[in-house]
């Protein structure tokens, strides 16, 4: 017998290892395939696009502060030296949990699992007027930020050209919608590259007089921070320039205009930042739901009834010490390996353990040493320069890859010493016009 049918012939009678299958290549799911790395598992990631994304700083590709390229990396490099690991970029349609099989791409091609980590995320939600998108996009992928940055910068060339003055005014005033940390850090960053950085560019407007809205439906902005960080970060909004409104809930939004109840505010830029939902492939699990659309898992992260699936991430509701796990990057970091952690431990007989979450803090930015922070449930609490700092660190420590933190810290410091932003670019349609709101959702798609 040749040695290449002996080869052949071991494989045959070599068993088949078990295959786990990882939805989404976030943080949930990028920690859940490196802590299988040494696992005696099989394991392919699925994601519709080729790279992880940062998506704490995808604020700033959306003001033009980092290009796209400093906060994501392709997720094969990230797991090329995983032999056990392959990666697929693939649209998932479904799963389907009788069978076990996920469903992907428009061939409908089946990839079967042993176990499967579904970390397949979240889009912003516009509750129930999603015909609301096409004049106010979200922020959740590099697409959103282009958008934004596309749509941000435009309304200044716009306004340089035009000679209405109630026009220009509304070009030059900018809205956005929700005070999570996700609007918050995009107001005063769109304050601060308006007022502070682009002034000189322009002969015919003065960019120091946009006018930044920043609405809340709530009483206060960051509600998930301490009422004492609350109320220091909307002074530093409001020492930016930003107009911030709490009790404001927006009622219509239309191309040139957002309602606040009855209240017009005429505008040609808004900007979401208000909701989740999650991705529709939770509701095919057969599993409970909460309001939100998210798996409500077991202890474990599985889907109950079924001990094979897990669900991590911003796609799963999952509660400790009777509070909700925030939907935020350590918690889905924490999750992916858990959720692997168990996959390793119902191989080897062992008993899988319950998800406990250690909260590392909470840190928001909300300009030029101006940032708030809230650490051990409250206790320690940083704002100002301190919290800034802390903040700048934190986000370079964490960022995939060496040429991404080292890009980041040089744009970083470019903009710290020459108050300049170095992305100023406008790409796309640069016409205003809007696509229907089908057509906006299809090429978004899940």
């Amino acid at each position: 017998m040749s040695p290449r049918i002996e080869q052949h012939a071991a494989a045959e009678r070599r068993p088949r290892r078990p295959h786990v299958v990882i939805v989404g290549g976030g943080f949930a799911g990028l920690s859940a395939a490196r802590r299988l790395r040494r696992a005696p598992v099989d394991v392919t990631v699925l994601d519709r696009t080729n790279h992880h994304l940062f998506q704490p700083l995808l604020y700033q590709v959306a003001t033009a502060v980092l290009s796209p390229g400093d906060i994501v990396a392709p997720i094969r490099h990230l797991l090329r030296k995983q032999r056990n690991t392959t990666v697929l970029m693939a649209h998932v349609h479904e799963v389907d949990p009788e069978r076990r099989v996920v469903v992907v791409d428009e061939e409908r091609r089946e990839i079967a699992y042993d176990f499967l980590i579904l970390a397949a995320g979240a889009r912003h939600s516009y509750f129930g007027h999603d015909e609301w998108e096409p004049y106010a996009p979200g922020l959740k992928s590099i697409d959103d930020a282009e958008e934004i940055r596309r749509r941000f910068l435009l309304a200044f060339e716009e306004a340089e050209k035009s000679e209405d003055a109630a026009e220009r005014e509304a070009l030059l005033t900018i809205v956005v919608v929700g005070a999570g940390p996700t609007g918050v850090e995009l107001a005063g960053m769109l304050s601060t590259t308006a007022h502070d950085a682009m002034h000189a560019d322009f002969r015919r407007i003065d960019t120091r007089r946009t006018r930044v809205v920043l609405l809340e439906g709530g009483p206060r902005v960051l509600p998930t921070f301490p009422e004492e960080l609350s109320a220091r970060a909307q002074r530093d909004l409001e020492s930016l320039g930003v107009q911030v409104r709490t009790r404001s809930v927006v009622t219509r939004i239309e191309e040139d205009a957002v309602y606040v109840g009855e209240e017009r505010i005429p505008t040609r830029n808004v900007f979401w930042g208000a909701g989740n939902a999650a991705s529709p492939l939770a509701r095919g699990l057969g599993a409970p739901l909460d309001r939100a659309g998210r798996v409500q898992v077991e202890p474990d992260l599985s889907v109950p009834g079924r001990p094979e699936l897990f669900v991590v991430g911003d796609l799963a509701a999952v509660t400790q010490d009777g509070k909700p796990v925030p939907g935020v990057a350590p918690a889905a970091t924490q999750e992916g390996g858990w959720a692997a952690d168990n996959v390793v431990r119902t191989l080897r007989g062992e008993p899988r353990r319950p998800f406990v979450y250690r909260d590392k803090g909470d840190l928001a930015t909300i300009g030029r040493h101006r940032a708030v922070g809230s650490f051990s449930r409250g206790r320690i609490r940083l704002t100002g320069r301190t919290a800034w700092w802390l903040w700048l660190g934190v986000h370079i420590m964490y960022l995939a890859g060496f040429r991404n933190r080292a890009s980041v810290f040089i744009q970083w410091a470019y903009a710290y010493f020459t108050y300049g932003r170095g992305v100023r670019l406008i790409t796309g349609e640069t016409r205003r016009t809007l696509p229907p709101v089908e057509a906006t959702q299809a090429i978004r798609g899940w």
